[in-house]
């Protein structure tokens, strides 16, 4: 199982789990002398549930040669994640990517071999699924910096919660020999938000061409699929299945992401169908959906032989349904759901769908506005994996 642990709490990364520091705290002093060497105790390991909250102590030692004349200790919180209350000697603020962050100034002098301890409190929000927590303080004592290390660290948990994947297909109309669009869509039904903390295996759409199509413009989240992982670039046409996911990794709580795809209908085509699937960017079901009924829909396009009438274009969703249909994606050859026609263009999924709430920077149980943006086109760039990887079980964070 490949597991890359990433922060995405950093000015260009996105999250990092809620503290809250006790214990005396002043105005802090840098360190007295650059030999001070302070290191930070390891929290435990969680998985609190929601409303629950996390307090334990950390040990800050300082192994170095001189006095650390005062701590500036740092806690970052993912957005699963809050601080329970202001405490006094604290700055609370929220960087980046809806990440809480709380500084606080411990005014003790920490002499060589000495010892002092802080508490980190954080509380579990309703959202709270898969988070991370950053704490500690630089080297000498001052603010930390980004990256970890035995002065600055980094727990990973994951809440006793889950998160429900939806799949909604699409049912339509077209003419053989013409063309037709289709939109499949992706949902978050909470109670969880949705971004793997610690590994690649992001959440996705994967989504089946319809035998006797092929797919002519691919919005640019959504890339081939091979055998086991994403095998081209975001918006290569021609291809049987796809896989899409959100550009960001992430899904909110009701969040819908769409993913509309324009297929040439084969000239001799007759009505098809085809599966969308809630699943990984790896093709692996996600740990923390419970619920494998509605992670399969279909997509539907009704084409009439010469007996019947032109039909009219009705596309609608048909969302969530339990069975999927068959995974007809086209042939390798002959027209049918891979061969490359039209225009590469970007494609137009979009993120359809938002949850709004109130944005705490002093520890309130807020949760943070998270804006959907809704629209046609959505850019996936360059974050989905392009080669084809290893299958890898599991995504629960260690």
């Amino acid at each position: 199982m490949r597991q890359h642990t990433r922060s995405y709490i950093r000015p260009s990364a996105a999250f990092v789990a809620a503290v809250a520091i006790a214990g005396v705290v002043a105005p802090a002093a840098h360190a007295a002398d650059a030999g001070a060497e302070l290191v930070v105790s390891a929290l435990p390991k969680a998985s609190p549930k929601p409303g629950e909250v996390y307090d334990e102590n950390v040990v800050i030692t300082n192994k170095g040669t001189a006095a650390a004349d005062g701590v500036s200790f740092r806690v970052r919180l993912t957005r699963g994640l809050d601080f329970p209350e202001p405490v006094a000697g604290c700055t609370y603020s929220t960087v980046e990517d809806q990440v809480r962050q709380a500084v606080c100034k411990i005014d003790e002098v920490v002499e060589p071999g000495a010892s002092i301890k802080t508490a980190v409190r954080f509380k579990a929000l309703p959202k709270a699924l898969m988070e991370a927590v950053e704490y500690g303080t630089g080297s000498t004592g001052e603010t930390p910096g980004e990256g970890f290390t035995d002065s600055y660290r980094r727990l990973a948990l994951t809440a006793d919660s889950t998160a429900d994947l939806v799949a909604v297909g699409d049912d339509t109309e077209a003419l053989a020999g013409n063309w037709q669009s289709v939109t499949a869509t992706l949902r978050n039904d909470g109670p969880g938000w949705i971004r793997n903390q610690e590994s690649d295996d992001q959440p996705a759409l994967m989504v089946h061409i319809p035998a006797g199509t092929a797919a002519t413009e691919v919005p640019k989240d959504c890339s081939p699929f091979g055998i086991d992982g994403p095998s081209a670039p975001g918006g290569t046409p021609g291809a049987a299945v796809y896989v899409c996911t959100p550009a960001d990794h992430t899904i909110e709580v009701g969040q819908s992401l769409l993913y509309t795809f324009m297929l040439k209908i084969d000239a001799d085509a007759k009505t098809t169908t085809s599966e969308v699937k809630a699943t990984s960017v790896y093709d692996i079901h996600p740990a923390f959906d419970m619920n494998p009924a509605n992670d399969k829909a279909q997509i539907h396009i009704a084409i009439p032989t010469d007996n019947e009438e032109d039909p009219t274009t009705s596309g609608g969703s048909t969302g969530g349904s339990a069975g999927g249909g068959s995974t007809g994606g086209g042939s390798s050859s002959g027209g049918h759901g891979n061969d490359p026609q039209g225009q590469a263009v970007g494609g137009t999924g979009s993120a359809d769908g938002s949850v709004t709430g109130t944005l705490a920077s002093t520890g309130s149980d807020g949760i943070p506005v998270v804006a959907g943006a809704a629209g046609a086109a959505a850019v996936f760039g360059g974050l989905l994996v392009v080669a084809a990887r290893r299958r890898r079980a599991g995504t629960d964070a260690s």
